[in-house]
C-alpha cells in the first residue's frame, strides 16, 4: 500500500485557530510507518490557564474516529482517561480551564473500523465511548501516559501498543481511501455523482462502504470537506463576495451556503470572518 501521509484529511476544522493558539499548545505528530495505512496523525494538546480563565474551543467534524488519552479535559459522562470518539456530525465544543493534557490518535476515514474490525456506523455521533475494541493491556498502557512524560516517549508508546493490531489492508478499505483522497485532491468535485464517475464505483456500493468504514454518507463527507475549504479561506482573510466563495465550493446560491455554514459553525460566514 502506498504511503498516504496527509492524503486523507485537511488541516482545517478548528474555529478561530489564532485564538486557540493564544491559550493552547497544539502539536501534530507522525505515527510509525507500520500504522500509516490506518492512522492520519497523532495530536497533542497542552494548556495551563490562569485561575478563573476558561477558553471554549470549537472544532468542526472530520469523517474520522479518534482514540484519546485525556487528563484535565472534562467531558460529560467520561470517567476513564482513554476514550474513543466516533464521527460527529455536529460541531464539537469543549471548555478548557486550569491545566490539562490530551494525546489523540486521529484515524483516517475508515481507519478505525478497518484496524479494529468494528462497524463505524455504531459510533456515529458518539462523543465518548469506552475503547472496547482494544485489549485491556493496551488501554492500561495508554492510561499511564500524561503531561509529565516526554512527547517523543508518548508517541513511541502509542506506536508500540497499536502496532499489534496492524493487519493486511483489505480491498474495500483501500477503495474508501482512494475515494477520500479523490474528494480532497480535486476541489472541482462538488457532487457525489461526480466522485462516483471519477472513481468508477456505483452509488449503492459506495454508500455501503462508507456506512461500514466511515460511519457517514459520501454526501456528508464531501460537504464537510467543502465547508472546511470555505472556512480555511475565511481564516486566511478572504474578503471577496460570499456568493463567489459559495459557488466555488459547490453551493448553488449564497443563501444555501449561509444556511449550512451557520448550522454547522454556529454563526453566519460574514459574522465569522469579521
Amino acid at each position: 500500500m502506498p504511503d498516504r501521509k496527509n492524503a486523507t484529511a485537511t488541516q482545517a476544522g478548528v474555529l478561530r485557530p489564532e485564538q486557540l493558539a493564544q491559550h493552547v499548545d497544539l502539536q501534530r505528530l507522525p505515527c510509525s510507518q507500520s500504522l500509516d495505512p490506518w492512522v492520519e496523525n497523532y495530536w497533542l494538546l497542552r494548556w495551563d490557564l490562569p485561575s478563573g480563565t476558561v477558553h471554549r474551543s470549537s472544532t468542526l467534524p472530520h469523517p474520522a474516529c479518534t482514540l484519546s488519552v485525556e487528563h484535565g479535559w472534562t467531558r460529560e459522562g467520561v470517567i476513564d482517561p482513554v476514550v474513543v470518539t466516533g464521527v460527529l456530525t455536529r460541531r464539537f465544543d469543549v471548555a478548557l480551564a486550569e491545566s490539562g493534557w490530551v494525546f489523540g490518535v486521529k484515524f483516517r476515514p475508515g481507519g478505525y473500523a478497518a484496524l479494529t474490525g468494528t462497524v463505524a456506523r455504531t459510533l456515529r455521533d458518539v462523543p465518548a465511548a469506552q475503547p472496547t475494541a482494544f485489549r485491556a493491556e493496551t488501554v492500561e498502557a495508554l492510561a499511564e501516559l500524561g503531561g509529565h512524560l516526554d512527547t517523543d516517549h508518548c508517541r513511541t508508546v502509542v506506536d508500540s501498543v497499536l502496532a499489534p493490531y496492524a493487519r493486511d489492508v483489505d480491498a474495500d478499505y483501500e477503495i474508501v481511501l482512494d475515494v477520500i483522497s479523490t474528494m480532497l485532491r480535486d476541489r472541482t468535485l462538488i457532487r457525489v455523482a461526480q466522485v462516483e464517475e471519477r472513481c468508477g464505483i456505483g452509488t449503492r456500493r459506495l454508500q455501503r462502504l462508507f456506512e461500514h468504514y466511515v460511519g457517514a454518507t459520501p454526501k456528508w463527507v464531501l460537504a464537510r470537506y467543502r465547508i472546511h475549504d470555505a472556512l480555511s479561506e475565511l481564516d486566511a482573510g478572504y474578503s471577496g463576495p460570499l456568493a463567489d466563495l459559495a459557488a466555488r465550493y459547490g453551493w448553488f446560491d449564497q443563501a444555501h451556503f449561509t444556511r449550512e455554514f451557520t448550522e454547522l459553525v454556529g454563526t453566519p460566514p460574514g459574522s465569522y470572518s469579521r
